[in-house]
C-alpha cells in the first residue's frame, strides 16, 4: 500500500523570531551614533575586512541603516541589507537586502529567485551573528561617544 506523506507548511516562530529582533536592536545600537543623523556613516574594520553602517533616515520611531561591505574587493562580501530601528518597540529588523527589495515573513518554495521558506528568519539571524562578530572583533575608523540613552 503506497504511503501518503504530508509536508507541514513552514510556520513562522513569532517567539523566537521577536527574540531575534530584540538582540539585534540592542547590538546595533552599540555600534551606530548615539543620537544618529541622516548621512552619518560609521565604519569598522574586523578581521582585515572593513564594515559600513550608513544612516538613510531617521523619524521619530525609527531609523533606517544601510550596512554593506566597503572593501574595495571583498573576499567574503555581506550582503548588502537595510536593517529598520522600530524605537518604541525596542527591535530591528532586516527590512531589504540586495536580492530582496522586502523581505517577506514567509515564502512558498520553490519560488522565481529560490528563497528559503524562513528567508527573513535566516537573514535577520544572520545579521544578528554579523553584529556580534564586529561587536567583539571590529575596530571603529572613528571615535565613538558613548552617552546614556
Amino acid at each position: 500500500m503506497a504511503k501518503i506523506t504530508f509536508h507541514n507548511s513552514y510556520h513562522v516562530d513569532l517567539k523566537e523570531l521577536m527574540r531575534v529582533y530584540e538582540t539585534n536592536y540592542a547590538k546595533l545600537n552599540a555600534l551606530l551614533p548615539h543620537k544618529p543623523e541622516v548621512g552619518e556613516v560609521r565604519c569598522y574594520q574586523a578581521a582585515h575586512m572593513t564594515y559600513q553602517l550608513e544612516v538613510s533616515e531617521v523619524t521619530k520611531y525609527t531609523t533606517l541603516v544601510d550596512i554593506c561591505q566597503s572593501d574595495e574587493i571583498a573576499v567574503f562580501p555581506l550582503p548588502t541589507m537595510s536593517v529598520r530601528l522600530y524605537h518604541d518597540a525596542r527591535v530591528a529588523e532586516v527590512f531589504s537586502t540586495d536580492q530582496l527589495t522586502r523581505v517577506e515573513p514567509r515564502y512558498c518554495y520553490p519560488n522565481d529567485k529560490m528563497v528559503q521558506k524562513d528567508e527573513k528568519a535566516q537573514v535577520n539571524r544572520f545579521l544578528g551573528d554579523w553584529l556580534s562578530f564586529c561587536l567583539r572583533h571590529g575596530i571603529s575608523r572613528a571615535p565613538i561617544n558613548i552617552s546614556p540613552q
